[in-house]
């Protein structure tokens, strides 16, 4: 049951991020880093319920923190670009 959660709250936050990207606020940044936390936290129970797998989980842990920080900093950036157009 704690794959499938794993599983979907990574998948969500992959979605959630891009939305981000394209719709940028401090809120979305914050509810972004919330779902990374949420998904270190249930890979880490993974890991230490199921050490066998641990390689394996690592290299697709690294790859998807990866992927959704270039996306938050993307996201980041976009937004200071905004605020600063504002000013």
């Amino acid at each position: 049951m704690m794959v499938i959660i794993h599983v979907l709250i990574a998948l969500s936050s992959i979605a959630f991020t891009t939305y981000a990207y394209f719709r940028p606020s401090a809120a979305k940044l914050k509810i972004g880093y919330g779902f990374v936390g949420m998904t270190l936290a249930t890979g880490m129970y993974l890991v230490w319920s199921a050490p066998a797998h641990m390689i394996e989980a690592c290299t697709m842990g690294l790859f998807y923190l990866g992927i959704v920080t270039l996306g938050i900093v993307a996201t980041r950036s976009k937004l200071a670009a905004q605020a600063e157009e504002r000013l």
